[in-house]
Parts: C-alpha cells; sequence; structure tokens
C-alpha cells in the first residue's frame, strides 16, 4: 500500500472508530457502513481494508450473537422465513417470482450473489452467512 493510501486508510479509521460489535445497534451501523462502501463503483485500496476489517467484526459478532451450527443457505433463508414468519410469496421482492422461491427452497437453484446481497440488505444479516 503506498503512503497516500495507508494515510487514506488512518483517515478511514479515525473516520469509523472501528471496534469490536457489542449489540445489534452498533451491527447495524457497520452493517450500513458497509453497504455504502461496498456499493460504490470503485473502491480505493483504503476502503478495501475497511470493508475487510468491517466484515470481520460483522462475522465476528453475528457468529457470537447469532450462531447458526452447520447451517446451509437454504436452512439460513428457512430460518430467516420462521423467525420473520414469512411464506414464499413474502420473499418475491428478493427472488422476483414466487416460483424462483420455490425452486430455491426445494434446491432446484442455488442462490445468486444478488439474492444473497437482497436477502442480507431485508434481514440486516451479514452476506457471510449464506456461505
Amino acid at each position: 500500500m503506498t503512503a497516500s493510501a495507508t494515510a487514506g486508510y488512518v483517515r478511514l479509521l479515525s473516520e469509523a472508530k472501528p471496534e469490536i460489535i457489542q449489540n445489534d445497534e452498533q451491527n447495524q451501523a457497520y452493517i450500513a457502513r458497509l453497504e455504502v462502501l461496498t456499493g460504490k463503483k470503485e473502491v480505493s485500496a483504503a476502503e478495501a481494508k475497511l470493508i475487510g476489517l468491517l466484515t470481520l467484526l460483522v462475522e465476528e459478532y453475528e457468529d457470537r450473537a447469532y450462531p447458526i451450527p452447520n447451517a446451509g443457505p437454504l436452512e439460513v433463508v428457512r430460518h430467516l422465513m420462521e423467525e420473520n414468519k414469512l411464506r414464499q410469496k413474502d420473499l418475491t421482492d428478493v427472488f422476483a417470482t414466487e416460483s424462483i422461491v420455490s425452486d430455491v427452497l426445494s434446491g432446484k437453484r442455488e442462490l445468486t450473489k444478488e439474492h444473497i446481497r437482497r436477502l442480507s440488505a431485508r434481514f440486516r444479516v451479514s452476506p457471510a452467512i449464506f456461505f
């Protein structure tokens, strides 16, 4: 990393003040920051380092706060649906059609990156829980 990029990273760290996440509110704030950073068309080297750090902090918190033992992506989706009292048709905003929801939940289709992005935004969870 160049001196300029290092200075940019130090500036980003001083603005973000990342620390170990202690509660859901702080977790949501970090996820919101990640969404802004990852939503950019181009990310600087400093921003990429901050994305990595914030992702680790979110993953660590969510592993600690919401452990999901040996769950695959479909189990995660089903769990989120159950916790939020949702039916398949309630996820058409994520998957576009009820038939795609059905295909994904039956294992006929895999989750796409776009599905994971939308699920993460909808349920305010890290995309990492789907992997």
